[in-house]
């Protein structure tokens, strides 16, 4: 019954944790509906992401994800030297701790086929018609025609 108070105090601390995150991210997205809605007002368009579209982010995250992972697994990995004696049945070390470091490993290795399979797919080569190719460039100047 004495262990009520701490149990307690644990949950909600995390609880106490978790919201503070949450709740600064929903802060943020509610600031910025906000300024959507102003840049709404004045007729103005919040301009969008533009970006290459040749997927180096996902590259980037991908390699970032999974050697962290890979790193998190090697350091949980001895863990299981420590706990288990060898007789207890337990393959090569392995136990619960080592999903701290699978799942971001494999995160990784998702986005890293993402990008793989992403780039295989090249965009279609529009060829000019032979009318295109032998029409003059357009002038910049009025009078020069």
């Amino acid at each position: 019954m004495q262990d009520v108070p701490e149990i307690l105090a644990v949950g909600c601390s995390m609880a106490l944790f978790l919201g503070v995150i949450f709740g600064f991210f929903a802060f943020l997205r509610y600031m910025r509906y906000k300024e959507t809605l102003a840049l709404a007002e004045r007729g103005l368009v919040r301009p969008g992401h533009v970006g290459n579209g040749n997927g180096r982010g996902t590259l980037r995250w991908g390699l970032v994800t999974f050697f962290l992972g890979l790193a998190l697994c090697m350091g949980m990995w001895p863990i299981g030297f420590f706990v288990y004696s060898p007789g207890d049945g337990v393959p090569f070390g392995l136990g619960p701790w080592m999903l701290v470091g699978l799942l971001p490993m494999f995160f990784g290795l998702a986005l890293l086929v993402l990008y793989a399979l992403g780039r295989s797919e090249s965009p279609p080569i529009i060829a000019p018609s032979a009318s295109e190719e032998d029409a003059a460039p357009p002038s910049k100047y009025k009078g020069e025609e």
